[in-house]
């Protein structure tokens, strides 16, 4: 007798194969599903590899197409965000609207009981309702890209590999002889060669505007405010005694403004397009800890809430804070919600400057 019928999510990488083959061995009846998201050769490679996934695992296989909806959902949006001077989070948008939108909806119609997926991430199922938690590999969680699951959602999903770590998944999926190659961590599935540049200039007309400094004092000229993001250094086309950063986007005035590295610093920000895991939002002030990136580490804060928004108060200033980026809290290990970025408030005294090495990506991705 079987657990149930779950569909797993295959990308054709090596946690999506492995996640399967767990499911296979704890005795579920397993389907593979493959989304179609975009006319290339590289996704034909990847539909190619899930299929050949499902024949050496001996299940099902089945192909949706959400081209046009990865399109609206995802592609539009993260142009968008660009053109108005916001940083978008492709992965979180896809996370949302396609893979536990429409894939899940389409796992459902097919007759499964759940959507599996390669996520580092882990659910708790109870008669009191589903919590999201970190997964045990620590440097592979993904949970913050999966805030915006919901209740609901969360009943119908698996995350086979909450508790393995990467060397784990690797092995057994060499083993079962399963494909073991991961896509890179900083790709963007619909741009090739990471040249997002390019891409946004095909999707669209940029016009050149002012890099100025605090002051509003001209110091050069950017080619359009959809190709920089906050906290970047190089690429400016400026010679400085010091080095500047962009620590604010004004796309009302087409304007780029620059600053010190000090100057990149916040205490305070502001996030709405808020969702909550349990389902209902804090009524009164609360401490939890925060991540404004996903390679960032969690700082401790207090959110204080209103209708629609909260205001989070961080214990120490943190570096480049950008609108459009996902933030999300924690409380002992269990995501509680997180929400878009929309502004933060500078703190330029008694700042401890952190390492210098830290890198800035003008995109944040999941796998």
């Amino acid at each position: 007798m079987t657990k149930g019928k779950v569909a797993v999510a295959l990308s054709g990488g090596v946690d999506s194969s492995a996640a399967a083959l767990l499911l296979k061995e704890a005795a579920y009846e397993v389907m593979g599903i493959h989304m179609r998201l975009w006319n290339s050769p590289r996704f034909d490679y990847q539909a190619h590899r899930a299929e050949n996934i499902c024949r050496i695992l001996d299940i099902p296989y089945h192909q949706v197409d959400l081209q046009k909806e990865f399109e609206f959902c995802v592609v539009d949006y993260f142009c968008q965000e660009y053109q108005q001077g916001r940083t978008p989070n492709p992965c979180v948008a896809c996370n949302q609207h396609i893979k536990f939108g429409l894939l899940l909806d389409k796992a459902l119609s097919l007759g499964a009981d759940y959507l599996a997926t390669g996520h580092y991430a882990k659910v708790e199922h109870s008669r009191d309702g589903h919590r999201l938690l970190k997964a045990a590999d620590a440097r592979k969680d993904q949970s913050y890209f999966l805030y915006t699951l919901t209740q609901e959602k969360l009943g119908h999903v698996l995350f086979p590999l909450a508790e393995h770590s990467r060397d784990e998944v690797k092995q057994m999926a060499k083993q079962a002889r399963l494909p073991t190659a991961a896509r890179s961590s900083q790709d963007i599935c619909f741009i090739s060669q990471r040249n997002y540049g390019a891409f946004l200039s095909q999707r669209f007309s940029t016009l050149p505007g002012d890099i100025v400094d605090t002051q509003g004092r001209k110091l050069g000229q950017h080619r359009g405010i959809a190709f920089y993001t906050i906290g970047q250094r190089h690429g400016l086309g400026l010679a400085s005694g010091k080095p500047l950063y962009i620590i604010r986007i004004e796309p009302e005035r087409n304007r780029i403004v620059l600053g010190h590295e000090k100057e990149l610093y916040s205490q305070k920000l502001t996030a709405q397009k808020l969702n909550w895991i349990s389902g209902k939002a804090p009524r009164e002030p609360i401490t939890a800890k925060a991540k404004i990136r996903y390679k960032s580490k969690e700082a401790e804060t207090v959110l204080s809430f209103r209708n629609d928004s909260v205001d989070v108060h961080f214990t120490q200033p943190q570096k480049a804070v950008t609108p459009g980026q996902a933030i999300v809290f924690y409380k002992d290990g269990e995501l509680l919600g997180g929400g878009t970025i929309s502004n933060a408030k500078i703190k330029m005294q008694n700042v401890k400057i952190q390492s210098k090495n830290e890198k800035i990506l003008p995109f944040e991705l999941s796998v």
